[in-house]
């Protein structure tokens, strides 16, 4: 359980949706940060404006298909952003499985898109710290591949580096439609979308 007595929250919401990625404008469109992009074409969507927050993260709210839904890009590094996770589901009155994390997958091919409720953390360490803050793996997931490096030692870099031009006609498109999905996730429900977006039966 997230919520304590005593602890201060604002208007409960139904869903908290959170782009991971890294602040500044040297990672902007790296395959790190195809989740920070994916929660930028929401809010242009449903013309939100992104503002700083208490909660260590820029931060608005929306109306999607009739559900109140918080979101949010951290403003920690990656390997921080449970911290902030952490805070926007104290202020928001969620639960883990009411938290829809959009990450980049190594373990996926680029721009393939596949949905996933709880589960493991793949080595990411984003998701890794917001297990470690939220004390708990049940949280959604919208992945986006963003393709594996040669060698295990090289993903840092990777993930790190901007799409080729191909890549990047083929992400644009994957943004696109994982911003759909998480239109989806808030309309029917998890195991709905999955269904409908899973684009591969691939090993997690």
């Amino acid at each position: 359980m997230l919520r304590r007595s005593g602890e201060r929250r604002g208007t409960p919401a139904d869903f908290v949706v959170v782009g991971l990625g890294n602040p500044g404008t040297e990672y902007a469109r790296t395959r790190h940060n195809v989740g920070a992009e994916v929660v930028e074409l929401l809010a242009r969507r449903h013309r939100a404006t992104l503002r700083t927050g208490k909660e260590r993260a820029l931060v608005d709210e929306v109306g999607i298909e009739g559900k109140r839904v918080a979101l949010a890009l951290p403003l920690t590094y990656m390997n921080d952003s449970g911290d902030a996770v952490r805070l926007l589901a104290r202020r928001y009155g969620v639960e883990p499985e009411q938290i829809i994390v959009v990450q980049d997958e190594l373990d996926l091919p680029t721009a393939a898109l596949k949905l996933k409720a709880g589960g493991g953390l793949a080595g990411h360490n984003g998701l890794r710290s917001i297990k470690a803050h939220v004390h708990s793996d049940a949280f959604l997931r919208v992945r986006i591949g963003v393709g594996k490096p040669v060698s295990k030692e090289q993903g840092a870099g990777h993930v790190l580096n901007k799409f080729s031009k191909s890549e990047r006609v083929e992400i644009d498109v994957t943004v696109e439609q994982a911003a759909d999905a998480v239109e989806a996730i808030v309309r029917d429900g998890i195991e709905t979308a999955m269904n409908q977006f899973n684009t591969a039966n691939l090993n997690d």
